[in-house]
């Protein structure tokens, strides 16, 4: 048997990777598997909180391997969380983060949230911010474009 690579594969892993690279870079992080679990814990977080046609418009603009992390283990029956306070967010993400991470990891919430800034159009960050925005006050960088505005 040969070995071959379909290039498509190849390019959504290498975008997934660019995401966690980026992070790690960000929070000057030499691990990327922490990274990676930090992306995955707050992209989690975020899935519960959004309403289904939220979720679906953020979704629809995710890299492919990022759409799956965002979508793994979903349950949309226990959707979306009602609890929502800031709290509860950021309980939310240490549950399902295994590295060990302040109580209220503001500067490692806010580095997911200006990744996700950078890559998703600023209309739909607005609409997501509309929605979180008690519990993510002070924590969701402010958009390079709403800040001009």
């Amino acid at each position: 048997m040969s070995h071959r690579t379909l290039h498509t594969f190849t390019h959504h892993a290498e975008e997934a990777q660019h995401w966690v690279n980026t992070l790690c870079d960000d929070l000057d992080w030499e691990n990327d598997k922490r990274g990676y679990h930090l992306l995955r814990a707050v992209l989690h977080t975020l899935r519960d909180w959004l309403s289904p046609d939220e979720l679906a418009d953020f979704s629809a603009q995710l890299p492919l391997v990022v759409r799956g992390i965002l979508f793994e283990g979903w349950d949309p029956a226990a959707l979306p969380v009602v609890d929502r306070a800031r709290e509860d967010f950021f309980a939310r993400v240490q549950a399902e983060c295994p590295e060990d991470l302040p109580d209220f990891p503001d500067e490692e919430v806010a580095a997911v949230l200006k990744l996700i800034d950078e890559h998703i159009a600023s209309g739909e960050t607005r609409e997501m911010r509309g929605a979180l925005r008690k519990a993510l006050q002070g924590v969701w960088p402010a958009h390079p474009a709403a800040a001009s505005c």
